[in-house]
């Protein structure tokens, strides 16, 4: 039997290749960013349990940044950035009422 994995086929037209070769830039961009934003949920979360107030505040002002911008290009839904940062917010939030 033949491999698991169908071949895929190369578009005829000449629009058809373009477009494969913008999903392709699109794709790779897409990604990029979409790593940036966990990374910079990561860090906060991170400095949120080592107890450390000042870092997560300034990595939070970042991360709204990256969230904003990933929720403008259409990468995540607006909503899922707000919930996100929500989140966060609070967990910052509480980190300086015990502190």
């Amino acid at each position: 039997m033949a491999s698991g994995k169908p071949k895929k086929k190369n578009p005829r037209l000449a629009s058809g290749r373009k477009r494969v070769r913008q999903d392709i830039k699109i794709n790779a961009a897409n990604t990029s960013l979409r790593s940036q934003y966990r990374t910079a949920v990561k860090n906060v979360e991170k400095a949120v349990l080592t107890g450390d107030k000042a870092k997560a505040t300034e990595l939070f002002a970042k991360m709204q940044a990256v969230v904003d911008t990933v929720a403008d290009k259409g990468i995540f839904h607006k909503n899922k950035a707000a919930r996100d940062k929500s989140r966060l917010s609070s967990k910052v939030k509480a980190l300086a009422v015990t502190a």
